[in-house]
């Protein structure tokens, strides 16, 4: 089992409940997308996993540890195994492409080889590898402010392939790309994990991407769980209580046989 949410709950600093009630059980290598409408608690579930964000309540447990139960130390050891795609990911402007995609692995490295490789990049032939698998190998010396929002992503995704870990937990991780892109990167990223056997949980707010990828489908509102299912089982009727409000406009087909033009879900 990669992880294990029972009763979690989170309520933020100004008194909001983020998210209610979470029970989730993932085992390890499934692919799951997590959709829903803005504000749903999306984000706020990826940070717990993260653990960027402590629960508030009920039990949380990730690779086989409870990590808001270890020291400091093993707790970043825990993080060392977790990688995080952000949806504008935290890249500083004037650092090279190549050493923002090794900084994916500075969590298992000595101190000393991580300060060293900040300075001169110790493994050029790696990064350039996993920029390749997106069709970034050209970039690997250009500077982070001279590429767009959705190559910056694509950056992103490159540093937690190189980082290899166990569960990756990617946020929004095509929002700035065009459908095609999009569809072509979420491919690499989940031909990635099953290739080494990792769990890969991914918010979307493209619906049409998340049935297209992920077997497993959770959808997330009001900070609750409101289904979690095979995409193959999910209904129209479904996505239609979960989006209330929020447009979906035309869901008549079953999602198996539904063309990606059928959904029109914002994107925000």
């Amino acid at each position: 089992m990669t992880l294990s949410l029972s009763g979690v709950g989170h309520t933020h600093a100004n008194g909001q409940a983020a998210l209610r009630d979470i029970d989730l059980r993932v085992a390890q290598g499934e692919r799951i997308a997590i959709i829903g409408p803005s504000g749903a608690g999306k984000t706020t579930l990826l940070r717990l996993l993260a653990t960027a964000l402590r629960p508030d309540r009920g039990e949380l447990e990730l690779l086989g540890q409870q990590p808001w139960n270890l020291s400091g130390s093993a707790r970043q050891r825990l993080r060392a195994r977790i990688g995080l795609v952000h949806q504008a990911p935290p890249l500083p402007p004037r650092q090279r492409v190549v050493t923002a995609v090794l900084a994916g692995r500075l969590g298992q490295w000595s101190l000393g080889r991580s300060l060293l490789s900040l300075l001169y990049p110790l493994d050029r032939q790696g990064a350039a590898e996993a920029l390749a698998r997106l069709d970034l190998a050209d970039k690997l010396y250009m500077r982070c402010d001279q590429l767009s929002g959705g190559q910056l992503q694509r950056i992103g995704i490159a540093r937690v392939l190189y980082q290899a870990p166990e569960l990756i937990l990617a946020d929004e991780p095509v929002s700035a790309m065009d459908p095609v892109l999009a569809s072509y990167t979420l491919g690499v990223l989940n031909h990635e994990a099953q290739q080494r056997n990792a769990t890969l949980l991914a918010s979307l707010h493209a619906v049409e991407l998340a049935l297209q990828h992920f077997p497993r489908i959770v959808g997330v509102r009001d900070g609750r769980i409101l289904f979690d299912k095979p995409a193959a089982a999910l209904s129209p009727d479904e996505l239609t209580m979960l989006y209330a409000n929020e447009q979906l406009v035309e869901h008549s087909p079953p999602p198996a046989a539904m063309p990606s033009s059928a959904l029109h879900i914002p994107r925000c």
